[in-house]
Formats: structure tokens, C-alpha cells, sequence
């Protein structure tokens, strides 16, 4: 099989991939909170978007101190999004209208009510039962002192002692001990995990924290910054200022024994099977470590969502990315937002300007080869909510006091003029949606021209058209250094960045972000040309 040829590609070469969080999606029992079956029934909606594949955040058992990212069971359903039996029916319904069904895997930490740390809990200080987790004596006397100074992604210090004086570690909330991955057992039971729902008829995972299984063999303290605060602190929190530092605790090159393994029996089930890395390193080279023919399909693109709103800064994040994945054969990625970051149209500037930009964006992400992955209600031009202190249940918010995540988790708005505007009951759901969102429902947006759902659509459409078929190689035009502008075989892409209308070239339009004005193409807008 070839990745560049079009007939026997894998699936999720060129494929367009939607995230659903699963708490703020459809709720079909009006509890507040989203579900699979309410994910199931809106599954004709996807469709018609012209997505390729839904990836699913976790909806296994949990007690939810972290959104499901505290998983107690990996092979089964939570009762508060359905049954194992719902799983099947949207897997089922999923293949019957040609989509393919991603889901989370947490493999770095469990939740502490995992039957494995209850036990771990109950045992004596070095039995076999804490092998399974990083368990530690501390330091200093009456080894009251952490066994190093890593800090929590969550803030804090990233230890938790009990009360018989052994230390566990948590590289984020305390509820979320960090596996020992140098322990047979543990790789075991994950491979065990991927065997579960390959066998129910999953088409891939998305490996959360995929850089963060092993630690350092001693772990050594972190080296600091003059400041005293430790890199693993600002690890996720700044996002947005990835700087090169110590991470004793990230990216360790064992880690990279567990992906060929997993790659192996990715390999043995029928389908194209893949695997997406959530992998924050140090350098796009490290990054490309993830993806190389041995180990895992895809790792996400982190440089385009980090990238400025600049058409320089994204001329370069293009080139870059592909000369870091071409030594290694693999296909690139794209994503602008996710459930952990700031929607781009707020990231952007926030208003007008700023969904403007991210249809922009979009539009020239839409158009690159490789997958593209949106986040669920950027096709109606949501952004970031300011929900209020007291509804905010974020772990990182409760240990730092920083608003991090809630604001881009808030339900979709579906169809009224009301909250929750069709998300599901009749009252707010587990966040609340402003009431400005009613002109921006699915309802209010399907068939009104202009509209971002529409822009969407329509770009998905149209990108079938040559995603698969068009030249791999991406040529960055010489234009002015407020336009990004490239061509891709017959597809010529400009996205203007400045404060003045630009030039297009002579062809067919085939998708625009906002009306040219007398041929010309004004600020904050990007359209795709077909030339002959």
C-alpha cells in the first residue's frame, strides 16, 4: 500500500476528521450532559457537514474529576453517556453512513478509582500491586518532602503522599496517577484495551498525552528556570510559548517500543486501522520520531494551531512541516482548536475580525494534503465563552485559578432561539450557553448564504474534488508579506493577512471565505482558484 497513491491509500490519508466532547455534543435523555446515543443521532448531520471520520472523547467509566480523562474501566461505557451496547449501535450506525469512528485512549494515568490503585492503595509500600503506578519514598527527614520537583500540568507539585509516607506521582490532577510503563503488566493491559475495541470495529484512536508514558529511569529533578518555576508547570498551560526546556518527565525515547508494538497490531486487523499521537515535544523532528513507518500513523500538528495570525509565520509552519515528515514518509496533519485550547476565532482577535480569520484559516488549512481536524462548533464560528467562576469545573482552574479549558467545552447550540438551543432538556446543560449563540444555531445557519456552517459545507465538498487526486507538493507563492498564497496542482490558495484588498489570480473561484470586492480579495479572507 502506498500513502501517495489515491487508490490504495488508507482511509485517513486525506480524511477530515471531526472531534465530538462528548459532554457538550447531543444529550438524548435531557440531563445536562451529552451521551452516545444523542451522538448517534446526530451522526446524519456529519455526514452532511462532509466529514470523514467523528473522533470521540473518553466516555468510559470515570468519576469525571477530569471530563472522563480519569478513566476507572477502559472497556466499558459510562452509565451517564449509555452502555456498551450504545458504543455498538453508533459504531454500527457510524459505518452505515461511510464514517469512520475514532476513539480517546489514556494510556499515561488512570483515574485513582482504577481497581489497579485501589489495590495499590491497600498494599504494602514496594509490594507488586504499586509497581503498577510511580510510587516513591520521599526525601529530606521523615521523608515528608516530594521525591523530586516536578510540577503538575494542573499546577502544584506534581506528588501526592499517603498516609503510610510512600509518594505517588500525578502529572496532572491528583485524582490521575501516572502509570510505570516499565512494568510488562501495564503494557499488557493496553494492549489488551486496543484489542477490545479493534474488535468492536473502532477505526483508530487518538493517543492522549502520547509523549508522557515513560519518565526519566531515576527521575532526576527537572532543571528550573531562574524563576523557579518548573517547565512542566507551563507544559500545556502555555501553549502558546513553546520554548525549548527540561522535561525529564516528556518524550522519552522508550516510548517509542510501546508505539511499534501498538503499530503491530494496528497492522494485523483489516480496515486501515491508525493511530493520532497528542504529542507535545521540544522540536518538530522529535515530533516526527511518533510517525515513522514503524510506529504511528498520524501525530498532530501542533506548529498550525500555534502558528500566528501572520501569512509569513504560516508560510513557514507549511514549509517546516513538511520538511520534518518527508525523511520519514508520513502525512501531515492540520488542526486549529481542540477541546484544550482557546477557539481560534477568539484566538484570532475575538468579533467579526476574529471568525473571520479563523473561516480564513480554515479555508487555507482545508486545501493543504494531509488530514485536516475540526473541533466541534467551529463550523457554526463559536468562540470561547467566559463561564462564570462558580459553574467553571476544570481541574487546572480549581489548582491554579487560571480559566484554561471550560471556555471552549460549552454545549452545541443546535437549533431555538433559547438555551440549550436543542443541545437536549430544558434547562442550561453542565455549562451554560450564552444567549447571543441563537443566531448562530445549525438551524439558524443551514441554507442562509455566507454563513460559516454553509462556508464549511461547501469547502468540504468541494475539497473531494482533489484531495486525493491533487500533487502532494505544496509550492509557497512569492507574494506580498501580508498574503499567504500556494498552489497545489490545479488549486491556487491566498489568504490575505493585511489591512488592504489584494489581487487574485485569473481563474475559476472555487470556495471564498468573504465576498471579493471589484476582483480583489479584502483583508482577513482567503479564496480558493482553479487555473487551467
Amino acid at each position: 500500500m502506498s500513502l501517495n497513491d489515491p487508490i490504495t491509500a488508507p482511509w485517513w490519508r486525506d480524511a477530515v476528521v471531526y472531534q465530538v466532547y462528548v459532554r457538550s455534543f447531543a444529550d438524548s435523555d435531557g440531563d445536562g450532559l451529552g451521551d452516545l446515543p444523542g451522538i448517534t443521532s446526530r451522526l446524519p448531520y456529519l455526514r452532511d457537514l462532509g466529514v470523514d471520520a467523528l473522533w470521540i472523547t473518553p466516555f468510559y467509566p470515570s468519576p469525571q474529576h477530569d471530563a472522563g480523562y480519569d478513566v476507572s474501566d477502559y472497556v466499558d461505557v459510562d452509565p451517564r453517556f449509555g452502555r456498551l451496547a450504545d458504543a455498538d449501535a453508533l459504531l454500527e450506525k457510524a459505518h452505515a453512513l461511510g464514517l469512520k469512528v475514532v476513539v480517546d485512549l489514556v494510556p499515561n494515568h488512570t483515574s485513582d478509582e482504577h481497581e489497579w490503585f485501589q489495590k495499590a492503595l491497600a498494599a504494602e509500600v514496594g509490594s507488586s500491586e504499586r509497581e503498577r503506578y510511580v510510587f516513591r519514598p520521599g526525601k529530606g527527614r521523615g521523608r515528608k518532602q516530594p521525591p523530586n520537583n516536578w510540577h503538575s500540568v494542573f499546577g502544584g507539585i506534581a506528588w501526592e503522599q499517603l498516609d503510610d509516607g510512600d509518594w505517588y506521582l500525578h502529572i496532572f490532577d491528583r485524582t490521575q496517577p501516572d502509570l510505570n510503563w516499565r512494568n510488562p503488566e501495564v503494557r499488557s493491559m493496553f494492549e489488551d484495551v486496543l484489542r477490545f475495541w479493534l474488535d468492536r470495529g473502532v477505526d483508530g484512536f487518538r493517543v492522549d498525552v502520547a509523549h508522557g508514558l515513560f519518565k526519566d529511569r531515576n527521575l532526576r529533578d527537572e532543571k528550573v528556570d531562574v524563576t523557579g518555576d518548573g517547565p512542566s508547570s507551563r507544559h500545556v498551560a502555555s501553549l502558546l510559548e513553546h520554548d525549548t526546556k527540561d522535561e525529564p518527565m516528556w518524550d522519552q525515547p522508550e516510548v517509542h517500543e510501546v508505539y511499534r508494538d501498538w503499530r503491530r497490531i494496528l497492522d494485523s486487523y483489516d480496515g486501515d486501522r491508525m493511530a493520532v499521537a497528542e504529542a507535545w515535544t521540544q522540536t518538530p523532528a522529535r515530533t516526527a520520531a511518533y510517525v515513522r513507518p514503524d510506529e504511528l500513523q498520524q501525530a498532530f500538528n501542533f506548529a498550525w494551531l500555534l502558528a500566528k495570525w501572520d501569512a509569513a509565520d504560516m508560510a513557514d509552519c507549511i514549509r517546516r512541516t513538511f520538511a520534518t515528515l518527508d525523511p520519514v514518509g508520513a502525512n501531515p496533519t492540520w488542526v486549529l482548536s481542540n477541546h484544550d485550547v482557546v477557539r481560534h476565532a477568539t484566538r484570532y482577535g475575538g468579533g467579526p475580525v476574529g471568525v473571520a480569520r479563523a473561516r480564513a484559516a480554515t479555508l487555507a488549512m482545508l486545501a493543504l494534503p494531509g488530514s485536516s481536524y475540526l473541533y466541534q462548533g467551529e463550523e457554526l464560528g463559536l468562540e470561547s465563552v467566559d463561564v462564570p467562576e462558580e459553574l467553571r469545573q476544570d481541574p487546572a482552574w480549581f489548582r491554579t485559578g487560571v480559566e484554561w479549558r471550560d471556555h471552549c467545552r460549552v454545549p452545541m447550540p443546535w437549533k431555538g432561539t433559547r438555551a440549550p438551543f436543542g443541545f437536549g432538556g430544558r434547562k442550561q446543560p453542565w455549562l451554560p450557553m450564552p444567549a447571543e449563540w441563537a443566531g448562530l444555531t445549525v438551524e439558524a445557519q443551514t441554507g442562509k448564504r455566507g454563513s460559516t456552517l454553509e462556508l464549511y459545507r461547501k469547502a468540504l465538498k468541494v475539497r473531494r474534488t482533489f484531495a486525493t487526486t491533487a500533487p502532494r507538493e505544496v509550492e509557497i507563492l512569492d507574494r506580498a508579506k501580508t498574503v499567504l498564497a500556494f498552489r497545489r496542482g490545479p488549486v491556487t490558495v491566498v489568504l490575505n493577512a493585511g489591512t488592504r484588498p489584494v489581487a487574485v489570480p485569473k481563474g475559476k473561484v472555487l470556495v471564498n471565505s468573504g465576498r471579493l470586492v471589484d476582483g480583489k480579495l479584502p483583508p482577513n479572507t482567503a479564496v480558493w482558484i482553479r487555473q487551467a
